[in-house]
């Protein structure tokens, strides 16, 4: 459909022909990112609106639908101040102006609420998805974690179990500015709030008249709010991978490697990283799947297996079961590998951008074992010292493992190095759609299968406090309660906050964990936690 008369540059928005998972042509709008000339004829590499990344793709001129070309607006010029353009020169009246607009929107607003501007991010992967395809939509979280997008049971979502009336729901939920719920109990007034206050009271446990459906209820000052609360919080200039404010670049929005070769796999990346750029012009990129060094050929990396040694990661090996073990990889120690490890993670996440800094951080790469080596699986780093109580810093299965269980069984094993430290964790912020995916289904699984296996004593309903849980399993405590309150279990019911387990909840539980045969056996872990407070240790 593309006319050789029209002149189509980047920025240019039109329709591209493409296949949509039930392989059918469909015309989505896509933005173009760049021209460039072969010998023939033009390619041109476009980014599907509204779409992931990953599916950025070079389509050729055939595709293209110029009849709903759209060619970029021009930017208004603004005066320059000191120099630097795109700045207005500021007075002391549009200060106070700007100011007085403040003051009158914060005076309108609901009590709760936020009037502060947030600025809109679009979901982007972590490639731990084991639950849903790459192009598979997922609606937005009523809870914590940046607001992401996840899908644990959306066949579960169901009013058959609520006993609540509209009134009361309108009670119990507070929207941000930006549609996200934020807080889902209202504290008691003039009480002091805390972080997740009301806790340690205790919880009650009992069955109802229908079979296997329990109802916890919950002191009326339970306080579910996320410890965001609802507010984007600026992104942390600390970890291994940080969170990427690179994206008006527009050689970091295209993917500059075409192929990967890793061992038997050969991986398509999804997005941009930073290797030296004479490699990104390679058809194929080969690493050595055992120190993950990169080479430019195949005869290179030939050479080169002659003289590596390794056949598994640097580091000790804390874990083995069957055929899967876990190394713990110090990143100053082993300095090469975490940044070669790093490079190839930023080939599969597109939220966090590379940091050269491996010291401050610990690396465990899962594997699996056989008669030739130890093979990546996957891998996730954290903070030797964390002031947030983060327990993961990035987190990735490979493609070529995911879909495959792999992705909780890491999530699991970050969780048991917790209990182990005596601590509670939680990811470090923001996740990703498909991580959140991951860890929205394993925190509810945790959690379900807590609640489930409570048993009453002297006839009594069981009783646990959200304290005990967030003990049990290590999970934040905000964590605990917004999973409660994405699986939407929280009713109102005779002046009490109380969580109903319907059927359905009941029976997708146990279909679910009927499909998750890998699982961290504790008493094959062997680690023992430092006092990394000491600078000596590292």
């Amino acid at each position: 459909m593309a006319d050789s008369s029209v002149e189509i540059i980047e920025g240019c928005r039109l329709p591209v022909l493409r296949k949509n998972q039930e392989n059918e042509d469909e015309w989505p709008l896509a933005e173009i990112l760049s021209v460039k000339d072969i010998p023939g004829r033009k390619l041109y590499y476009v980014h599907y609106i509204d779409f992931n990344k990953r599916l950025d793709e070079w389509v050729t001129p055939d595709r293209l639908d110029l009849k709903k070309l759209q060619f970029p607006k021009k930017e208004a010029k603004t005066p320059t101040k000191n120099g630097l353009p795109g700045s207005r020169p500021s007075s002391p009246e549009r200060d106070v102006r700007k100011s007085l607009d403040l003051n009158v929107q914060s005076a309108s607003a609901p009590s709760r609420g936020k009037t502060l501007p947030t600025p809109k991010r679009k979901a982007e992967p972590v490639s731990l998805a084991t639950q849903v395809t790459a192009a598979t939509p997922v609606p937005s979280l009523p809870s914590s974690a940046e607001a992401s997008q996840a899908s644990v049971y959306p066949a579960m979502r169901n009013p058959s179990f609520s006993i609540k009336s509209r009134e009361d729901h309108e009670q119990l939920t507070s929207l941000t500015t930006n549609g996200t719920t934020r807080r889902l109990i209202p504290s008691q007034p003039g009480r002091k709030r805390k972080n997740c206050g009301g806790t340690d009271e205790m919880v009650k446990v009992f069955q109802n008249n229908k079979p296997r459906c329990s109802t916890v209820f919950l002191p009326p000052g339970e306080d579910s709010q996320d410890s965001s609360d609802g507010v984007p919080s600026a992104p942390r200039m600390t970890g291994s991978l940080v969170s990427d404010r690179s994206h008006d670049d527009i050689v970091t929005r295209m993917k500059n490697i075409d192929c990967i070769e890793l061992g038997r796999h050969r991986l398509k990346p999804w997005y941009f990283s930073p290797y030296p750029q004479e490699l990104t012009t390679l058809p194929i990129l080969y690493l050595c799947e055992f120190c993950l060094k990169y080479l430019k050929s195949l005869k290179c990396l030939q050479r080169h297996l002659t003289k590596c040694n390794l056949r598994h990661p640097p580091g000790n090996e804390i874990y083995r079961k069957g055929t899967i073990s876990f190394f713990e990889i110090d990143g100053r120690k082993n300095k090469t590998y975490s940044q070669n490890l790093c490079l190839l993670a930023k080939c599969f996440l597109d939220h966090k951008t590379l940091y050269y800094d491996t010291d401050p951080f610990l690396f465990y790469v899962m594997t699996e074992y056989d008669s030739k080596g130890f093979h990546i699986v996957g891998y996730f780093s954290k903070e030797k010292e964390s002031t947030e109580d983060y327990n993961v810093a990035c987190i990735l299965t490979l493609p070529p493992y995911q879909r495959r269980g792999y992705g909780k069984l890491l999530i699991e094993f970050s969780y048991e190095l917790s209990k182990v430290e005596g601590k509670t964790g939680t990811p470090e912020k923001p996740l990703s759609d498909l991580g959140l995916l991951s860890y929205r289904s394993y925190w509810s699984q945790t959690i379900l299968e807590i609640l489930m296996n409570l048993k009453s004593e002297n006839g009594e309903r069981p009783q646990i406090t959200i304290n005990e849980i967030s003990e049990i399993t290590s999970v934040k405590k905000e964590d605990v309660i917004s999973t409660l309150q994405y699986l939407n279990l929280i009713n109102y019911y005779k002046g009490q906050y109380i969580l109903t387990l319907s059927e359905d909840i009941v029976e997708g539980h146990e279909r679910a964990m009927q499909k998750r045969h890998l699982r961290i056996d504790s008493k094959c872990l062997h680690f023992t936690p430092k006092d990394w407070s000491k600078r000596g240790k590292w």
